[in-house]
């Protein structure tokens, strides 16, 4: 028996800048994938993406002037109602009809982390050289946690919020994704993997491809040999 994807079990997480283009189409894509699931908004926009995610019903909480997406993402994972916080990119990339199965591998299962791989084959709407670089380094994941990993910055993933608040975390910098997916994997939380479709994206990217890959490096090395003992 499937439990109820309801607002105190499910919330539905995305980081904002600038993204009033995709942001009702976006919350309509997860309202019909989980009606009664909260959905979340960290907002650091100039336009009116954070008027328009209110209007169609998403809590928005504003960072302003930005912090990053590091400081965005730690806040919306912290303030998150719900039991289970599935993040997703807010630029129509990710299939917001796949949110109740990463949700459910929690709930049911007993995964703490469940990562929405972009990276089965190489996605139409990926360059290639992020292709490359994505593909090169989770193969080093892999081989520095031995275990397989295939994508490590993947926009879509689920946690358990308890997992969340258990463990710390440097949101500070780049690629913080990374730590978000090794961190746990270090602390023997149980992770599942997943292959969805990567669609073109609305709007446009804002990524810094040598930044991310240096924080990518820092974050990988880290998370593996750090001598944390929290």
């Amino acid at each position: 028996m499937h439990c109820e994807l309801s607002q105190e079990n499910l919330t539905v997480a995305m980081i904002t800048r600038n993204e009033e283009k995709a942001i009702v189409k976006v919350i309509q894509d997860i309202r019909h994938a989980v009606p009664l699931a909260e959905i979340l908004v960290v907002d650091s926009s100039q336009d009116q993406t954070a008027e328009l995610a209110q209007q169609a019903g998403a809590r928005v909480i504003k960072q302003y002037p930005p912090e990053g997406y590091g400081p965005a993402m730690y806040k919306a994972l912290t303030s998150a109602t719900g039991k289970v916080i599935v993040t997703l990119d807010c630029d129509n990339t990710y299939p917001a009809e796949k949110i109740p199965e990463l949700a459910r591998y929690i709930l049911e299962e007993n995964y703490d982390v469940v990562d929405a791989s972009r990276l089965k084959n190489k996605p139409a709407a990926m360059k290639w050289m992020n292709y490359i670089a994505n593909i090169g380094f989770a193969a080093l994941a892999s081989l520095l946690f031995q275990r397989k990993i295939t994508d490590l910055h993947s926009g879509m993933r689920a946690y358990r919020k308890t997992m969340i608040h258990a463990l710390p975390w440097n949101e500070k910098g780049a690629a913080f994704p990374v730590e978000l997916l090794l961190k746990p994997i270090r602390k023997n939380y149980r992770l599942k993997e997943i292959f969805i479709n990567y669609n073109e994206r609305i709007g446009n990217s804002t990524l810094q491809p040598l930044q991310s890959a240096w924080w990518t490096w820092k974050r990988i090395w880290h998370a593996r040999f750090s001598g944390e003992t929290q």
